[in-house]
C-alpha cells in the first residue's frame, strides 16, 4: 500500500485520467472528491462489496427461461 499525505485542496492522480483531490477534514471524517472519467465506475467499498456479493448470487441462482417467462407474466 501505498501512504500519501495531502493536505486540503491538493490531489493525488491515478493513471492519467483518475485525481483524487483533498476537500477537507473534520474530526475522523475526510472529504474527497474524485474526478474520472464517465466510464470509470467509483463506488464506496461497502457498495462495491454488496455489488459483487449480489453478482455471485445470481451467478449461482439462474433464472431459467421458463421460470422468467412464468415472472413476467405475473408482473402483468
Amino acid at each position: 500500500m501505498l501512504v500519501l499525505a495531502r493536505k486540503k485542496g491538493e490531489s493525488i492522480m491515478i493513471g492519467d485520467q483518475i485525481e483524487i483531490v483533498v476537500l477537507g477534514s473534520e474530526g475522523d471524517t475526510i472529504r474527497v472528491g474524485i474526478r474520472a472519467p464517465k466510464h470509470v465506475e467509483v463506488f464506496r467499498k461497502e457498495i462495491y462489496q454488496n455489488i459483487q456479493e449480489s453478482n455471485k448470487e445470481a451467478v449461482s441462482n439462474p433464472i431459467s427461461p421458463l421460470n422468467l417467462s412464468k415472472l413476467m407474466n405475473k408482473s402483468k
